[in-house]
């Protein structure tokens, strides 16, 4: 790997540890001849040999759909004996590249998290580990990328409202910027254009992820559309705002109004009044199915392109109400 890179041992042993004294284009020869040639770090002996260590970066470590994917990801990896190396980038451009940088030295594998679905720029080139994209997609379609299904859990939520009879349903969601609620509307639409129906109101309300979002964006609807049987929301923050204003109005829900939300945040959704029906995107599993395919890859089998993880949804009673 050193001759193929053009440097001394010594120099290439250096760059492999990320230490100081090399040059940036020695580094990055000496990465990609390693790269090139699969060629891994063999680590000291001792009693953790037999142990694998999974880095895992991350740009938002607060909210609450991160921390389920860490729980897949770490209780998946402590089934199999194997740990974790946690890395919070904050968004910080800079604490990125270090991390990207330094991490492969330390790890055999990279789990690189992801925001919403979002497509973002690959690292897999900058590292000497295999990588899996975990909800968050790779620019690059010879990665791998596991996603959450936003659409087909958008297309459950309005099968479901269709199946209780509604026919005027509206759709309150985030920005429009932000790929989870653009899928989450298109999906709606299909669903609801094959069963002879139209989003309420036209078109879905962008905004805000937020409560006070739900409650601006439902009076807006119900004072274009009056008679709205149902509402479909595309987090369940909305979700909540729009049952606080629904009960100001005087709307009952479920009886004249059902509503549903997505991600089933379940300190929010089952303290909702009424307990909210919402879409859960399941993303503890999807963390741990990115482990499988990280560990897949650690085996020789990597896998290219995009998985979808399947949502599912969960009734209470924000929708439990009769056929009418």
């Amino acid at each position: 790997m050193a001759k193929r890179a053009g440097v001394s041992i010594a120099t290439a042993s250096k760059a492999l540890n990320d230490k100081a004294e090399v040059a940036e284009d020695t580094r990055y020869r000496v990465r990609v001849a390693a790269t090139e040639l699969s060629f891994r770090a063999i680590r000291p002996a001792g009693g953790r040999t037999a142990v694998r260590t999974v880095g895992l970066l991350t740009d938002e470590l607060g909210g609450g759909l991160s921390m389920a994917l860490l729980l897949g990801v770490e209780k998946a990896l402590c089934e199999r004996a194997a740990s974790v190396v946690l890395c919070d980038a904050r968004g910080d451009a800079v604490r990125r590249r270090h991390y990207i940088h330094s991490l492969p030295t330390q790890v055999d594998g990279l789990i690189v998290l992801g925001d919403g679905n979002a497509v973002r720029p690959s690292v897999t080139r900058d590292v000497l580990v295999p990588v899996v994209y975990a909800y968050g997609e790779s620019g690059d379609p010879a990665d791998l990328s596991v996603l959450a299904d936003d659409a087909g859990g958008a297309r459950l939520a309005a099968e479901h409202l269709v199946s209780l009879g509604c026919r005027r349903i509206g759709h309150i969601t985030g920005p429009w910027a932000h790929r989870a609620a653009r899928d989450r509307a298109g999906a709606l639409h299909l669903a609801l254009a094959e069963a002879g129906l139209r989003i309420a109101g036209g078109e879905p309300l962008y905004g805000e992820w937020s409560r006070r979002w739900g409650r601006h964006a439902t009076r807006t609807l119900l004072a274009d559309e009056p008679d709205v049987d149902a509402v479909f929301c595309g987090n369940d923050q909305i979700a909540d705002g729009a049952c606080e204003a629904l009960a100001d109005l005087g709307r009952d829900v479920p009886g004249d109004v059902a509503v549903v939300g997505y991600d089933n945040w379940e300190a929010l959704a089952a303290d909702c009044r009424p307990p909210l029906t919402t879409v859960d995107l399941d993303l503890e599993s999807l963390g741990a199915v990115a482990v499988e395919y990280l560990l897949a890859a650690l085996a020789g089998q990597r896998t290219s392109g995009v998985v979808r993880h399947p949502a599912r949804l969960v009734l209470r009673e924000s929708s439990a109400r009769a056929v009418h």
